[in-house]
């Protein structure tokens, strides 16, 4: 790494988070909750909780009230959108997007969002299911981060 970008030592102690995870493609959000759930404990998260949902488009509603709580020092999105033959995933992509976009400037928490867009079920279960490379750990890896420097800012 270079002097502008250091090496990111994460710590989550005393830090709270909530995961919001859809049920739909569940064999692929299971893993994503849990690989996120594990990066959280690896890093001493003090507290985690874990919420489901329908399908990706419930999602945002859920973050939006976990959010108002004040709570939480960052709110995890995860979800897999698979496309098919409609343009169904990609209105749900679009839309998910802006709502948690809009959840996290408006409420002033870090809103990660993984929910997972991808052409077919392949390269779905490439991004969900490595473990510490899954977009489930990343997800949990960029909480902290984003909870770090908001803690700094505040």
């Amino acid at each position: 790494m270079n002097k502008h970008f250091p090496a990111i030592e994460l710590n989550a102690a005393g830090m709270r988070f909530a995961i919001v995870v859809s049920r739909f493609n569940a064999e692929l959000t299971a893993q994503l909750a849990g690989d996120a759930e594990t990066c959280l404990q690896e890093n001493g998260a003090a507290e985690i909780k874990i919420f489901q949902v329908p399908g990706a488009y419930e999602i945002p509603v859920v973050i939006n009230e976990l959010a108002k709580t004040g709570g939480f020092d960052a709110l995890i999105a995860l979800g897999v959108v698979v496309e098919g033959e409609t343009p169904h995933a990609q209105m749900i992509g679009e839309s998910t997007g802006l709502a948690l976009l809009d959840i996290a400037r408006e409420y002033g928490v870090p809103v990660i969002n993984e929910i997972v867009g991808t052409r077919n079920w392949e390269q779905a279960a490439a991004r969900c299911t490595s473990s510490r490379t899954s977009r489930g750990w990343y997800a949990a890896e960029a909480a902290i981060e984003t909870a770090g420097v908001m803690k700094q800012l505040k």
